[in-house]
Formats: structure tokens, C-alpha cells, sequence
């Protein structure tokens, strides 16, 4: 690497933390994810000369794979028949959202098909920004959007939590790495490795997450993994994450800012009216208590309504099952109804 690109990574960097050290100063949602994201963005938008930080940023996208992987355990699954009702609303949910949400932001915003689709997915900002990207999305956009729905949703939550349901937001976060058995974060970096390796060998979409997410999901069920990775690591993931994605912004104008940042406002309003007639709708009808059922269709990201729940106090495998059934749906199924949905809207197209 040259030195002209280690100096702009090293630039990149500080204006990432500098985001970061802001976001936390302020008390504003995900530091560690947003605040990286935003300082690229307001350097970009100064002209500063960004660079990405390659591999290191694709593999802290193997956390989430292994995340998401080892929160599908033996006792999760024997919930499952006291939630099935419920849980087979999810499909149903990310259907009526993808067929609202493509042709919003194919027709309305002018987005790309493949952004578009990527954009309309209510998946994870960093699992849609990952897999938009190798899909061939506008990276800017696709990022912009995502980081829009998140930054709404996390910033009302919390607020209707307290306000509309007089829950107290004061349970502790989950455990650090000091609490953890040393063998257990060896085996989740032997998986994140070999998932992601291994997935790009056989050439898996999306390998750095689905790869390390099938393993660890196995070793969770066959009882050898118990628990996530540790807060640190998730929190530098977070920050690397979003550093990689906020270099992404450099050359974004002020234009592309406001049009982008105003879809992806949109659409939220468009996921809040949809969350809240699921969640009303569960509740009725006895499927749910409140709390849960608004934290599980609450369209966030797994991490992040996961967090939520624990210091809620709500019911943890609940909201949780709902999510991974969600963000399963959506990685594993998105890439394949991509494909189908993109040729024949650009066939389409052609013949115009």
C-alpha cells in the first residue's frame, strides 16, 4: 500500500473517531455506528480525501454474523411454538414492506432498481449497505437511507417506551469481555475466520456475515457456543463498520445529501404506519403484550431492538426471534428475490 493511501486511511480514521468522541459527548443513538458514519460524511462534504479501510472494515462485518448466529439457541427454539402465530406474521410484514418500499424508491425517488430493492429491505443498515454493495447498489444512497430509518426509529423509541408505554429504560447492557470464557471468544474468532473464508471459497453471497452466521448458529445449537461476542468487540465492529461505510461518502454533494436523507425520511413514516397496525393487531388479538409486540415489528435493526429489549425488561426472546426471523428472511431471501426482481424490472424497462 502506499504511503499516499495509508495517510488518507490514517486521516480517515480521526475524522471517524472525531465523529464518535461527538455523538457520545451529545448522548446521540449508536455512537459507535453512527457517530463514525456522520464525521465521514461531514468531511466528505468538506472535501476531505477519504479512503476505506479494505479488508479490515469487510472482516468486522463477520460480529454480526456471528452476532446474529449465536442468538439462535436451544432455548429460542423451544419458544418458538408459544410464538408461532406471531412469527408467521413476519413474512407477511416484509412482503407488504417490499411491495410498497421498491416502487417508492424506483418510482418516486428515482433510485436505481438495485438500490432501490436494497433500500426497501428491512433488514440491518450494515447487513443492506454489505449486500447492496457487492449487489452492485449506489453505496451512498443505499447507507443514507438505512442510516436515516435506524436514526428515527432509534431516537422515537425510546421516547413512545417511556411516553405512550411508562417503561423504565434502566436494565444493564449485556456482558463484557472479562465475563466471558476465553475459550468461547477463541471458538467465535475461529468461526468468524472460517466462515468468512471458507464462505468466500465456495462462493457465498454475502460471506463475511452469512458465513460466520450459519457456523456459529450451528454451534449454538449443538450447545458448544452460549453466548454473543463480547460488548468490545461489537462496539469496534460497530465503529469499523461505519467507518467503511462513511468513507464511502466521499464526493457526496449537499443535493444528493438532501434528496437521499428525505426518501429515506419518507419511507419511514410510510415502515411506522405498517409497525403500528402489526403491532396493534398482535396486541388485540392477544398474541403479544405491548411492550413486545411494539419492539418486535418495530422495523430497527436486530442489535439494536435486542438492546432495547434488555434494558426495557421486556421479554428478550421474543422481540429477538422475531428479528432474526425477520433479518433471516431478508439476508438469505434478498439475494436470490434480488435477481428475479431486477432483471425483470430492467427487461421491463428495456422494452419502454
Amino acid at each position: 500500500m502506499s504511503q499516499s493511501s495509508i495517510l488518507r486511511q490514517s486521516l480517515t480514521l480521526i475524522i471517524a473517531t472525531a465523529g464518535l468522541v461527538t455523538f457520545l459527548l451529545l448522548d446521540l443513538p449508536l455512537p459507535f455506528l453512527f457517530g463514525p458514519m456522520a464525521g465521514c460524511l461531514v468531511g466528505a462534504l468538506l472535501g476531505a480525501p477519504l479512503k476505506g479501510l479494505g479488508q479490515v472494515s469487510v472482516g468486522a462485518r463477520t460480529v454480526l454474523g456471528v452476532a446474529i448466529g449465536t442468538s439462535i439457541t436451544p432455548a429460542l427454539v423451544a419458544k418458538l411454538p408459544t410464538m408461532a402465530l406471531s412469527v408467521m406474521l413476519v413474512p407477511v410484514y416484509i412482503v407488504i414492506i417490499a411491495l410498497i418500499g421498491v416502487p417508492f424508491f424506483r418510482k418516486v425517488c428515482g433510485f436505481d432498481p438495485i438500490t432501490a430493492f436494497y433500500a426497501a429491505m428491512p433488514g440491518g443498515s450494515a447487513d443492506m449497505t454489505v449486500l447492496g454493495q457487492e449487489a452492485g447498489a449506489n453505496v451512498r444512497q443505499l447507507s443514507l437511507v438505512h442510516v436515516t430509518r435506524l436514526l428515527v426509529i432509534m431516537t422515537v423509541a425510546p421516547i413512545l417506551l417511556t411516553q405512550l408505554y411508562g417503561v423504565s429504560l434502566t436494565n444493564p447492557l449485556g456482558a463484557a469481555a472479562a465475563d466471558l470464557p476465553l475459550h468461547e471468544m477463541g471458538i467465535m474468532v475461529l468461526v468468524a475466520l472460517i466462515g468468512w473464508k471458507g464462505g468466500e471459497r465456495i462462493g457465498l453471497f454475502g460471506a463475511a456475515i452469512l458465513g460466520p452466521l450459519f457456523l456459529s448458529a450451528v454451534l449454538s445449537l449443538s450447545d458448544v457456543l452460549h453466548t454473543r461476542p463480547p460488548r468490545e468487540v461489537l462496539l469496534a465492529a460497530q465503529f469499523l463498520i461505519g467507518t467503511g461505510i462513511g468513507a464511502s461518502y466521499a464526493g457526496v454533494t449537499l443535493r444528493e445529501l438532501r434528496h437521499t436523507v428525505f426518501s429515506g425520511a419518507a419511507f419511514v413514516l410510510i415502515l411506522a404506519a405498517l409497525a403500528a397496525i402489526f403491532t396493534e393487531f398482535v396486541t388485540l388479538t392477544g398474541l403479544a403484550p405491548a411492550v413486545e409486540g411494539f419492539l418486535a415489528f418495530a422495523p430497527g435493526g436486530q442489535a439494536e431492538m435486542a438492546m432495547l429489549a434488555i434494558v426495557a425488561g421486556a421479554d428478550l426472546g421474543f422481540v429477538v426471534i422475531h428479528h432474526l426471523t425477520r433479518i433471516f428472511i431478508v439476508i438469505l431471501g434478498t439475494p436470490l428475490i434480488a435477481r428475479f426482481t431486477i432483471q425483470k424490472s430492467t427487461k421491463s424497462e428495456s422494452r419502454k
